[in-house]
């Protein structure tokens, strides 16, 4: 799938924290309104309603502004999850920083933070990761649906799996929690067992 020609706009927030309804409680954090991986099975495109675009999901971005985190120990012992209906680490984020700023707000704050993403621009932060996960709990979580790079490719927009792999493999070598997600599970396509098998000597959890 090539990558979509993406609208961009710029929309303020009064927080970037938003109190999560999930399972796992604490907040969801999404610097970005909208997603450029424009993955066919995105469960996130019910977010199109509630923001006054008409375009095709995967085809236009929001860029949040919001006030500083300036009480970032509020956060202390708080899950929060960093891309819960967009990809924080997007390749517009590469232009934008919003994910890395968010990072470094709260890199004081003592939260169990969560980012959940489908790239390798994350290895872009391993300073500020690193020095993250000396004060906090950090968790970095790949999603990783196929082995099969011409499926992948039919599906979404983001980087190969290999590149997913390599960098799940960079940050667990740095130290760091990593996650193997494997969602959505398309059956008798999806091969738990080679992922598995592939992700087990490099992540903490599957």
């Amino acid at each position: 799938m090539e990558q979509p020609e993406i609208k961009v706009g710029f929309v303020q927030t009064k927080s970037i924290m938003t109190k999560s309804n999930g399972p796992l409680g604490g907040y969801s954090v999404n610097p970005y309104v909208g997603c450029p991986h424009a993955c066919k099975y995105c469960y996130a495109s019910f977010m199109k309603r509630f923001t006054g675009h008409t375009e095709d999901w995967g085809t236009f971005m929001d860029v949040k502004e919001w006030p500083a985190i300036t009480n970032p120990q509020k956060y202390a012992g708080q899950k929060v999850i960093v891309g819960t209906v967009t990809d924080g680490y997007n390749p517009l984020e590469e232009k934008f920083g919003k994910t890395r700023l968010l990072l470094e707000q709260l890199k004081d704050s003592g939260a169990d933070i969560l980012i959940c993403t489908k790239s390798d621009l994350v290895l872009r932060d391993m300073d500020l990761l690193t020095e993250i996960n000396k004060r906090n709990r950090l968790t970095v979580s790949w999603s990783v649906n196929t082995l099969d790079e011409n499926f992948k490719n039919d599906m979404d927009a983001a980087v190969s799996i290999e590149r997913r792999l390599a960098a799940m493999k960079q940050v667990y070598d740095a130290g760091i929690r990593t996650v193997c997600f494997i969602s959505p599970v398309f059956p008798g396509i999806t091969d738990i067992e080679a992922i598995f098998e592939r992700a087990k000597d490099q992540c903490d959890l599957v």
